[in-house]
């Protein structure tokens, strides 16, 4: 899949403050994880291979993640009922917030023009957003490559 598109954020930017409600029908805000790092990842579509694969690798470094004081939130536009069946099929445990008027893809600028297979259409780029303590963005990752992506967060966290 091709895709071009430029994340304006940077690090040291003030990450965007959002709300939104996860799988479980919590309500959960950036400003909830004040004091923690924060791995804010955005991925396409529950249920798809490389989604899996990327949310599958989270879930299973979660002590390790927890021990550098970060926690993972994960951003897509599908629905809270297909994020449930997400979570529930891979046993996901951390948040997946339903962005479905697509207010947080956009503030990330991880909104945009893709394209597979020659054909053209509006989605969510794959990317990660690593948020200090502070609430300021400390790393971006705006190409994710899903194989070796939690391995590259986990060597940023230190």
């Amino acid at each position: 899949m091709a895709s071009k598109f430029d994340i304006k954020l940077k690090p040291g930017d003030e990450a965007p403050a959002f709300t939104a409600t996860d799988q479980d029908g919590q309500s959960v805000s950036l400003a909830q994880f004040r004091g923690k790092r924060v791995v804010l990842y955005f991925y396409p579509r529950d249920n798809t291979p490389g989604c899996t694969v990327e949310a599958c690798a989270f879930r299973d470094a979660r002590a390790q993640l927890l021990s550098k004081g970060a926690v993972v939130l994960g951003v897509s536009t599908d629905s809270i009922e297909a994020h449930q069946r997400f979570a529930r099929r891979h046993h996901l445990s951390f948040p997946l917030l339903a962005d479905v008027d697509k207010k947080i893809v956009t503030a990330y600028g991880v909104w945009g023009e893709k394209s597979f297979l020659g054909r053209r259409f509006m989605g969510v780029h794959r990317a990660t957003f690593l948020i200090g303590p502070d609430g300021r963005i400390q790393k971006v990752w705006p190409d994710v490559k899903v194989a070796k992506h939690v391995a590259e967060v986990l060597a940023t966290l230190g």
